[in-house]
């Protein structure tokens, strides 16, 4: 079941932060509009809501996954950037996966929206000095400070992570 939940592995904060590192991070997040795509074009309305692991979410729940995670973590940037640690508002991502738009919105919706988005955020990471990536934000729920270093890793992982889980469903499927 962990390489199901889990086909790249679970994600593991790097102890070091480099330029070279946050390049590939960010040409992982400038990709994953286009990946996402091309994972998913052609699936039929079926596919797109076939979950990827028992219990799991469907592909089209976790297409709708990334553009609001991604969309949060966007904002978790910017308050790091304009205000002294904030503290940030966690959400209940289960919960946001079985609302009515994330079971039956077309994909193509989130995917625009994933495409416009990575733009600014691209955009954004590649204009910020190496000092900002060591600013925090507060994440209650885990009563940590995390840098945007770490979260800047985190959510190159989070592409690929569920990128992985819409091609691996395909291959166990034979799509």
């Amino acid at each position: 079941m962990d390489n199901l939940q889990f086909p790249i592995g679970k994600f593991t904060a790097p102890t070091v932060y480099t330029n070279e590192l946050r390049k590939e991070w960010i040409q992982i997040l400038k990709e994953t509009p286009k990946r996402l795509t091309e994972a998913i074009a052609n699936l039929t309305p079926e596919q797109l809501n076939t979950p990827y692991r028992p219990n799991g979410w469907t592909v089209l729940q976790v297409v709708h996954h990334l553009a609001d995670s991604h969309m949060n973590s966007f904002i978790r940037f910017k308050l790091a950037l304009t205000e002294n640690e904030p503290t940030i508002k966690p959400y209940k991502e289960n919960l946001w996966a079985n609302l009515d738009d994330s079971r039956n919105v077309p994909s193509d919706i989130s995917l625009q929206l994933l495409e416009a988005l990575h733009m600014r955020w691209v955009h954004l990471l590649e204009s910020i000095s190496e000092n900002d990536y060591n600013k925090m934000f507060l994440h209650p729920e885990l009563n940590k400070k995390i840098s945007l270093n770490e979260t800047l890793a985190l959510y190159a992982w989070h592409s690929q992570h569920h990128l992985a889980h819409i091609t691996s469903l395909k291959v166990r499927m034979n799509w």
